[in-house]
C-alpha cells in the first residue's frame, strides 16, 4: 500500500464553459497539465478528475429548488471531497462568475473543500473583466475556507498567445502543487474536522426547521402531492 507521501495527487478540474470545446476548458487543462509536469518532477503523479459542469446542470438545478443530490452530482461532490487539489475554471459573464459555476457551489457542503487548494482560473471576452477572479471569485472561495493559491489565471482572447499567460500558468502550477505536497488540507480534515459545522447550501436550509415533507413543499420542488 501506498504512504501518503507517495500516493497519487487527486487533482478535481472544475469547468463551467458551455460550449464543446471552450476556452474555459483549456485554460484549466493547461494548469492542470502543467501541475503534471512538476509534480513528476517531484516524483509524485497526478490523478486528474474533470468535472464538466455543463453536463450536470439540470442535476445542479434540481439540488437547488429541492435539495436532491442526483448521483451524477453526488459523484461530482465525491471527487471534491477526495480531491488533493482543485482547479476551478469559469467564463465571466455580466461581469461576474457564470451562473452555473456558482450554483454548483451553492449546493455543497460548506466544508466540503477546506484547506484544499484551489486554482482560480476564468475566461472572457475582454481584458476588462480580468478582476472578476479576485474580486469576486476569491471571496466566495474565503466563504469556503479554501486555500486560494496567491496567483489568480485569467484569459482574454489576446492573451492565449501572449508569453506572459505562460508564464503565470507556471507560477500558479507551482503553488498548486507545493501546497498539495504540504498535505495541509489531509492534515485539516485528519485532525478537525469534527469540529466544523457542515452544511448543505449557503442558507444551511436542512437545519432552518422547515418540514419538507408536506404535499405543498414537494409540488414547490416539481413533485407531486399523490
Amino acid at each position: 500500500m501506498n504512504s501518503p507521501e507517495h500516493e497519487p495527487f487527486a487533482l478535481a478540474i472544475i469547468s463551467a464553459g458551455t460550449s464543446d470545446p471552450s476556452s474555459t476548458r483549456l485554460l484549466a487543462d493547461r494548469i492542470a497539465d502543467r501541475a503534471s509536469e512538476l509534480a513528476a518532477c517531484h516524483g509524485r503523479t497526478v490523478t486528474p478528475n474533470v468535472i464538466e459542469l455543463r453536463e450536470i446542470s439540470a442535476d445542479i438545478s434540481t439540488a437547488l429548488v429541492s435539495q436532491l443530490i442526483v448521483p451524477r452530482l453526488q459523484t461530482a461532490i465525491t471527487a471534491l471531497g477526495e480531491a488533493d487539489g482543485i482547479i476551478a475554471s469559469t467564463p465571466v459573464y455580466k461581469a461576474g462568475p457564470s451562473g452555473l459555476f456558482t450554483s454548483f457551489f451553492d449546493v455543497l457542503d460548506d466544508d466540503l473543500i477546506i484547506a484544499k487548494p484551489v486554482v482560480l482560473a476564468a475566461t472572457a471576452g475582454t481584458a476588462r473583466h480580468a478582476l472578476v477572479v479576485d474580486a469576486q471569485m476569491r471571496s466566495m472561495f474565503a466563504y469556503l475556507r479554501a486555500m486560494t493559491i496567491p496567483t489568480s489565471l485569467f484569459a482574454a482572447p489576446e492573451d492565449w498567445s501572449d508569453p506572459a499567460l505562460n508564464k503565470r500558468i507556471d507560477r500558479a502550477a507551482v503553488e498548486l502543487v507545493l501546497l498539495m505536497e504540504s498535505g495541509f488540507a489531509r492534515q485539516i480534515r485528519d485532525e478537525s474536522w469534527e469540529s466544523y459545522r457542515h452544511e448543505y447550501g449557503s442558507a444551511g436550509e436542512a437545519d432552518a426547521g422547515i418540514d419538507l415533507d408536506t404535499d405543498l413543499m414537494r409540488l414547490a420542488a416539481g413533485g407531486s402531492s399523490a
